[in-house]
């Protein structure tokens, strides 16, 4: 038994680096939000706490916010897992090409770099998706990618969204800005 000891508080003071990495990164992401947001000169463009607040009612809400956005993609970077945002932005993106040139060329490139196995930022959709998408991509529509876009909007709703709201990150970020409130 004595060896499990330092095996136990090694892993005790491991958590103990994650939580204080955590705070840091919380207070590092106020400090750009902050510089970023309110260096805009008029008031209504500005973080603020109810804004803020509101991000916690939806994953809709957040990604609606260019804040709460910035501040999830933050998040997600921080956890080497913003791959599913980034596809869902580029979907986004995607969606608004008009060009049957440039679709086929952004689709090709959608797809070497999310959707096909072993890819830089492959992201987690099953292989009937994958497949699917891969004959999508021959001819490409503009909804070329909604299943997958779904599909990685559901994980990141039941998956990273609560763990962001959870995250040492917002919960510093709320705490600063009620406190900035309470002093103004």
């Amino acid at each position: 038994m004595p060896g499990l000891i330092p095996s136990i508080t090694t892993h005790f003071n491991m958590d103990r680096d994650d939580c204080r990495r955590n705070a840091e990164l919380g207070k590092n992401l106020m400090c750009r939000l902050k510089c970023m947001f309110s260096s805009s000169s008029a008031p209504e463009s500005r973080l603020c706490l109810e804004e803020t607040h509101q991000w916690s009612q939806s994953l809709e809400r957040l990604l609606g916010s260019k804040y709460g956005l910035a501040t999830f993609r933050t998040f997600l970077k921080s956890e080497f897992s913003d791959e599913n945002i980034e596809f869902w932005l580029t979907c986004e993106d995607y969606k608004k090409i008009t060009s049957s040139h440039k679709m086929s060329s952004k689709a090709k490139k959608i797809f070497k770099q999310f959707v096909e196995a072993e890819s830089p930022k492959e992201i987690n959709i099953d292989y009937h998706t994958r497949e699917e998408i891969k004959r999508n991509v021959r001819t490409p529509t503009v909804q070329c990618f909604d299943e997958a876009q779904n599909i990685v909007y559901g994980l990141m709703e039941r998956d990273s969204y609560p763990r962001f709201l959870r995250s040492e990150m917002y919960r510093t970020l709320l705490e600063s800005l009620a406190t900035d409130t309470a002093q103004g």
